[in-house]
């Protein structure tokens, strides 16, 4: 079931629960249907690749997706993790804000 997720592709988010705790990353996939974000850096997999045209084959480290609920957005003003909330501008743009500094995420 997709839903609305508050994580958006760009973000900076760290991982607060799982092997990797405590990383932080860039998320370069937001993947809404399955719940999932993949983050730069983060959830390191080795995968058997068949050779092709383009590519050697062999074994590859890529990213794998981790489920939403596992990571935060970052803090811009302090780097520690908040939550995301939703509020409306003056000029009635609606924005993301950090709840933990009140900080506008969405420049």
């Amino acid at each position: 079931m997709a839903t609305k997720l508050k994580i958006k592709k760009g973000d900076k988010v760290i991982v607060i629960t799982g092997r990797d705790r405590g990383k932080t990353g860039e998320v370069f996939e937001v993947m809404p249907q399955e719940n999932r974000v993949k983050v730069r850096g983060v959830h390191i997999v080795k995968r058997h690749m068949r050779a092709s045209a383009t590519q050697q084959g062999g074994i590859v480290e890529m990213e794998a997706a981790i489920h939403v609920s596992n990571v935060a957005h970052v803090d811009p003003k302090n780097d520690k993790p908040t939550r995301i909330g939703f509020k409306f501008l003056a000029d009635g743009r609606k924005v993301r804000f950090a709840k933990r500094s009140g900080e506008v995420i969405d420049a």
